[in-house]
């Protein structure tokens, strides 16, 4: 009896419960969570993606149309040295002329002086030139010598009237408009050229004479169209234009 009390005593004590080991760990309070921040990247993460969706889609929706490289004078057509090839963002509020309808283009003409480095639009286009109020065009026909060299299209020259003997001296000394004196009279001050042929590379001088338009005032048409009308027309260059 004793052994088998004995026996009984030591299976309890086995049972119960053991201590905790040594070097073990104590219990961590869990983590807390930032909703809030989780959110905010991912709200960010799709900004970021709709922003690229945006770019993508407006590069697709670019069209390639005519840009003018140097200015056009009122009346004057647009040519392969003129013009050049540009992307722009679509507009259907924007009458831009395409690439693809340039040929169709030089047909028209300008109907006022088209600065270069301006995108073409169809309203800057027609059959014949708008002159502007209170100017006027002014045909000329000038020998060799009555004209600079190089002239072109969009120069700013004087007229000065040369060789003739019409009028009275004191009318020699009259302003630039209404002008009907002889000597070396100022007729214009400012005209801007319009319309000059393009001088060929290598081309022997003609013995023809040169045609060319320009804008003045309308005021200053009617003394410089008498001088023309007598050959007696030469044109310079002003400075700084």
């Amino acid at each position: 009896m004793k052994i088998q009390e004995r026996t009984g005593a030591g299976a309890g004590r086995s049972a119960a419960p053991a201590g905790p080991a040594v070097g073990d760990r104590l219990p961590t309070a869990p983590r807390e969570r930032k909703p809030a921040l989780a959110a905010l990247a991912v709200l960010l993460i799709l900004v970021g993606a709709l922003g690229a969706t945006m770019l993508v889609l407006q590069a697709g929706d670019r069209i390639e149309v005519v840009k003018i490289t140097q200015e056009i004078p009122a009346g004057q057509k647009v040519t392969d040295a003129n013009t050049t090839s540009v992307m722009v963002a679509e507009d259907p509020n924007i009458h831009y002329v395409e690439w693809t309808q340039l040929d169709a283009l030089k047909k028209l003409k300008a109907v006022s002086t088209i600065p270069g480095g301006v995108v073409a639009v169809g309203e800057m286009f027609g059959d014949e030139a708008k002159v502007p109020e209170g100017k006027a065009l002014v045909g000329l026909s000038l020998k060799d010598g009555q004209y600079p060299a190089n002239l072109e299209n969009g120069d700013t020259v004087a007229a000065y009237r040369v060789g003739g003997t019409s009028g009275s001296d004191s009318d020699a000394d009259k302003g630039s408009s209404g002008s009907t004196g002889g000597g070396n009279a100022l007729i214009v001050d400012e005209a801007r050229v319009n319309s000059v042929p393009e001088e060929q590379n290598g081309d022997i001088v003609s013995s023809t004479d040169k045609p060319v338009t320009v804008l003045v005032d309308s005021a200053d048409a009617a003394a410089l169209t008498q001088a023309a009308s007598n050959g007696e027309v030469a044109l310079v260059l002003v400075p700084g234009n």
